[in-house]
C-alpha cells in the first residue's frame, strides 16, 4: 500500500503503521515529500512514487492536505494524461482504491468529492469535484487528533463550521444536507470550545471529528459558497492555512448575505448557542466573531500578512474569488464591489 502522510504524522504513527502492515503481510511505501497544502508538483512526484512502488491501494493519514493529495494521486497515477482541471469534466475514470484516515477535525475530506490542489506556477487553488474522488473507506479515530496543536485545532474546527454553515445557506441546500449541517453545527457549538481548552478530551475530539465528517457530507452535496471562494485565493497568495483563511473572511461574507438568509442564520445562531436563549440572525455573526477572537485567529492572520501587501493584492484576490467555485451557490450573488468590501473589512479589522 502507498501511504500519503505528512512528515509530522509519520513521526507519530509511522512505525505503528509499518508494523501493522508487516503483520498483515503487506508492503508499505510512505510518501511524505510535501509541505503545507499540496500543489501540482506534489501530485506529479507522488504519482510517480505510487507507480514505482507497485502498490495496489492508496492510504491517506493526516489532515486535509494529505487526504486531498492522496485523492489526486489515486486518480493521476492511473490516468497520467488527465490534469487536475480536467477531472471534473469526465463522466468517469479509473483510480486506485483509496482509504482516508483523518488526523484533524476540519476538512471533512475523508467523505467529500472535492480535492483542493494548488497550481504550482499560478498559485491558484484548483478544486475539482467528482464522485470518484470520494474515498472508499473513512476511518475516524479521535485518538489520532489528540496531538493536534491548539492553533490547528482552531483552524480546522472553523473550517468544519464554515462547511456546515455554507452548506446550510447554499442555493443547493436540501432536506438531507440541512439535517447533516445543523447536526454538525450543534456538535461544534457544544464541543469546539471544550476541545480547544482541553486537547486531551477524547469525547470532545470524537464529537468534533464526527461533526467534521457530517459537515463534509453536507457541503459535498450542497456546496460551499462565497466564504470558501474568497478564502482560497487569500490562502494561496499568502500561504495561510486553509481553515484560518476561511475563518478570517467568514464573518464579512455572513454580513453580505444576512438580508437574504435571515431565517437560516437565526437557526444557525440557535444551534451554535448552547445557552438556549432566543437568537436573532445577527447573533450568528457575533458568535463567529467571538470564536475568531477567543481562538486568537486575527493575531494568527497578521503573522502571515502585511497590511500593504493585502491592500495591494485585493484587486487580484477579487478576480480570483469571482472566478472560483461557490459564487453561483450564494443566495445573494456578489459582484466585484461586494467581494472587495469583504477583503476591505477584513483588512480594517486585522490592522
Amino acid at each position: 500500500m502507498f501511504v500519503v502522510i505528512s512528515s509530522s504524522v509519520r513521526k507519530q504513527v509511522g512505525d505503528a503503521v509499518r508494523k501493522m502492515a508487516r503483520d498483515a503481510g503487506l508492503k508499505v511505501t510512505f510518501f511524505s515529500d510535501y509541505k503545507g497544502e499540496p500543489n501540482t508538483h506534489h501530485v506529479q512526484k507522488a504519482s510517480r512514487g505510487l507507480v514505482d512502488s507497485q502498490a495496489d491501494c492508496v492510504v491517506a493519514i493526516g489532515g486535509g492536505s494529505a487526504i486531498d493529495l492522496a485523492k489526486a494521486v489515486a486518480v493521476s497515477a492511473k490516468n497520467p494524461a488527465v490534469t487536475i482541471e480536467r477531472m471534473k469534466t469526465l463522466a468517469d475514470f479509473d483510480r486506485f482504491p483509496l482509504i482516508a484516515i483523518p488526523t484533524t477535525a476540519g476538512t471533512g475530506s475523508e467523505v467529500t468529492k472535492i480535492s483542493v490542489i494548488t497550481h504550482a506556477e499560478t498559485r491558484v487553488k484548483i478544486n475539482p469535484g467528482h464522485p470518484r474522488l470520494i474515498p472508499d473507506t473513512a476511518i475516524l479515530d479521535p485518538e489520532l487528533t489528540v496531538s493536534l496543536p491548539q492553533n490547528l485545532t482552531a483552524f480546522t474546527g472553523m473550517d468544519a463550521l464554515a462547511h456546515a454553515m455554507e452548506a446550510y445557506v447554499s442555493t443547493l441546500a436540501n432536506p438531507m444536507s440541512d439535517v447533516l449541517a445543523l447536526e454538525a453545527m450543534s456538535l461544534i457549538g457544544k464541543f469546539f470550545p471544550a476541545v480547544y481548552e482541553n486537547p486531551d478530551d477524547l469525547v470532545a475530539r470524537e464529537k468534533m471529528l464526527l461533526a467534521s465528517s457530517l459537515a463534509g457530507i453536507a457541503f459535498s452535496n450542497a456546496s460551499t459558497n462565497l466564504a470558501h471562494a474568497a478564502a482560497r485565493p487569500l490562502g494561496a497568495r499568502f500561504h495561510i492555512p486553509h481553515g484560518l483563511s476561511v475563518a478570517l473572511v467568514l464573518p464579512y461574507v455572513m454580513e453580505f448575505g444576512l438580508d437574504v438568509n435571515q431565517e437560516r442564520y437565526q437557526n444557525i445562531a440557535r444551534v451554535l448557542d448552547q445557552a438556549g436563549q432566543d437568537q436573532r440572525a445577527e447573533d450568528a455573526i457575533a458568535i463567529v466573531k467571538k470564536l475568531n477572537k477567543d481562538f486568537h485567529l486575527y493575531e494568527h492572520g497578521k503573522s502571515f500578512i502585511q497590511k500593504q501587501e493585502l491592500v495591494q493584492a485585493i484587486p487580484q484576490l477579487v478576480r480570483d474569488a469571482l472566478s472560483g467555485n461557490g459564487i453561483q451557490t450564494n443566495r445573494k450573488l456578489p459582484d466585484k464591489d461586494d467581494v472587495t468590501e469583504v477583503y476591505t473589512k477584513l483588512t480594517e479589522d486585522l490592522f
